[in-house]
């Protein structure tokens, strides 16, 4: 067994990291006041992270596999119930907040699951893991924003529980290119690093 191994349809999922309006428009992040230093950010998101989710979203469901999404949104409208350090970094998505909604372009489907969190790290303050092993989820295609933070922990975590983690690099991205290459190499050890092209070839080859 290897990292790379086929997928197999029953038991691959593709898991979608907070891509929300709050994070992906500039101006509706409190806890990040965007300046011409993120131009860069905001248009790879727009040409090249965005449109490559789509692309791995519509071949996931013509695959037929599992398709889950993470945002961050508190289960109350003050965020009394946010964990410390999204207090501490003034993170707050209250319950309901139009501006926490998943961008148009990957809108959740009737059945797929959503999962809000308080944490950047999906395993630790939701019931992911449960879910997953429920759906025999042994392969997990994780891709989102950011790289270096909320995707980071969702590859460290999965691979720790025994999950087979593909990363597409390019249907990724953080503040930097910089900062996106560092923690591509960084948690490269914990999962197979690879593009959307290849992912999406996969994923055809289910279907």
């Amino acid at each position: 067994m290897t990292r790379d191994d086929a997928y197999r349809r029953a038991e691959t999922a593709l898991l979608l990291v907070d891509m929300q309006r709050v994070f992906t428009e500039p101006g509706l992040d409190p806890a990040h006041v965007a300046g011409p230093q993120d131009e860069a950010f905001y248009r790879g998101l727009a040409e090249t992270v965005i449109p490559n989710q789509a692309r791995l979203l519509r071949a996931a469901r013509a695959a037929g596999i599992e398709v889950l999404h993470t945002v961050i949104e508190a289960l109350t409208r003050d965020g009394r119930d946010r964990s410390l350090d999204h207090k501490l970094s003034g993170i707050l998505v209250p319950r309901g907040a139009p501006e926490g909604a998943i961008v148009d372009a990957l809108a959740p489907g009737d059945d797929e699951i959503v999962l809000p969190k308080t944490s950047s790290g999906v395993f630790n303050s939701t019931n992911i893991d449960y879910v997953l092993r429920n759906l025999d989820v042994r392969y997990l295609i994780v891709a989102g924003i950011v790289t270096d933070q909320c995707v980071d922990m969702a590859v460290r975590d999965a691979a720790d529980r025994g999950y087979l983690v593909t990363v597409p690099r390019d249907a990724c991205a953080t503040y930097t290119a910089e900062r996106h290459e560092a923690a591509l190499r960084a948690f490269g050890g914990y999962c197979w690093t690879t593009d959307t092209d290849t992912v999406v070839r996969r994923l055809e080859e289910l279907a």
